[in-house]
């Protein structure tokens, strides 16, 4: 994934409220897709980013 390019989650990409993920200094950044720019960002290591896929997984 090419920094600075956020991805929405596949699993909801047709709906307005999913989440948008990118990387950004070696780190994964989370938001929710339907606050756009007034949304919280996430800041994630990639182990924590990868937990945070296999609970979504699980759901």
């Amino acid at each position: 994934m090419p920094t600075n390019t956020r991805r929405k989650s596949s699993h909801n990409a047709s709906q307005s409220s999913c989440l948008e993920a990118r990387v950004h200094c070696d780190q994964m950044q989370v938001r929710d897709s339907k606050l756009g720019d007034n949304s919280p960002i996430f800041n994630l290591v990639t182990a924590d980013f990868t937990s945070l896929l296999r609970a979504a997984d699980y759901s």
